[in-house]
């Protein structure tokens, strides 16, 4: 295995970490992939240029595909970037560290990936754990609130629950008391229904009861417009559709009149709200980086020239179709002789 040349222009000769690491990328990336990156900067540190890909694997009890997985995470966070030899292999890794005056561009780029609900694992704690919990004040006010909303006592998954909120997402008890009291007072009892709208906060980088509130004001704002949209009244969205229109305003970033747009189009081919169908044309317009109305008519335009192309090579690689009375072989007639034939006969 060939031998990496580590760079860090830059760099402090300490294990220095960056705020903006810390406050923008190292919070929702992976923690095997943090421990990596973390790994070399101590490396550049120690003054120690020379690793393989081998060596970091041997250290973390990783495969090699495990840490080149996590160097492409990072270059693509351009945090680092990759050098590679004449065989396609990492022959160097530049470490970068960006400034927190980032341009208007670069703030366009990705800072972290969400870590979407589905793919959250809530930490298991050890008795010893939920006993020094215990003796927090805050803890005790977070856990006495809940069983008075709800009206019974936790049990040792709610609590599981619960501390996840106050250690692993690092809520304040006043948002996490907000969570409950805003859950609660919209029908909704289940703590793993309030889990769900606290990783969306978190990824959403939700701290504060005011940035809650905004957020809830804003999401209430946009189902009503879908609703709208969608010709819905009479009935609640269900909990699978909000956290659609949750995926199309939050993940997916598109603008209410993107949004619309799809509704428009989805009534218009299937005569109903559909959910499921606006959702396959907005995945699309995300895929190709749709972020105007215009972009919407050109990339139609382009759907269209391409749909035309096709069906001209089509039709000038079908065969010509033969009628059915040109099927026989023709018969081709002497006048003159029949004309004959015809006088004969008739003497």
């Amino acid at each position: 295995m060939a031998s990496i040349t580590l760079d860090g222009s830059g760099l402090l000769t300490s294990t220095s970490i960056p705020n903006i690491f810390i406050d923008k990328y190292m919070t929702n990336a992976n923690g095997e992939f943090v421990k990596i990156y973390l790994y070399l900067l101590r490396c550049m540190s120690l003054n120690r240029q020379a690793c393989t890909i081998s060596e970091l694997a041997d250290t973390f009890e990783h495969t090699e595909k495990d840490i080149l997985r996590a160097l492409a995470y990072w270059e693509k966070m351009h945090l680092l970037h990759l050098e590679y030899d004449e065989s396609h292999q990492v022959s160097g890794i530049q470490l970068e560290i960006p400034d927190n005056s980032a341009s208007s561009q670069d703030e366009k780029l990705p800072l972290s990936q969400p870590l979407h609900a589905a793919a959250r694992k809530p930490a298991e704690y050890t008795r010893e754990e939920l006993d020094e919990f215990q003796k927090d004040q805050s803890v005790q006010e977070i856990l006495f609130i809940t069983e008075n909303y709800l009206g019974r006592t936790l049990n040792p998954t709610d609590i599981q629950i619960i501390l996840y909120w106050y250690d692993g997402l690092h809520f304040p008890a006043d948002l996490i008391e907000y969570l409950i009291e805003t859950c609660i007072s919209n029908g909704h009892t289940s703590l793993r229904y309030m889990e769900k709208i606290a990783f969306a906060w978190a990824d959403s980088n939700i701290r504060s009861v005011s940035e809650a509130k905004k957020e809830h004001s804003l999401h209430h704002k946009d189902t009503y417009a879908v609703m709208k949209a969608l010709g819905i009244s009479g009935r609640n969205l269900i909990s699978s559709e909000l956290s659609v229109i949750r995926k199309w305003t939050g993940s997916y970033a598109l603008s209410m009149d993107i949004i619309k747009e799809a509704c428009r189009r989805t009534i218009a081919a299937t005569g109903k709200p559909s959910f499921e169908y606006a959702d396959t044309i907005l995945t699309n317009w995300h895929k190709n980086n749709v972020h105007t109305l215009n972009d919407i008519v050109k990339l139609d335009t382009a759907h269209q020239k391409s749909h035309k192309t096709v069906r001209s090579k089509e039709t000038a690689a079908r065969p010509a179709q033969t009628n059915r009375f040109n099927n026989f072989p023709q018969r081709t007639y002497n006048y003159d002789q029949l004309e004959k034939q015809l006088l004969n006969t008739t003497h």
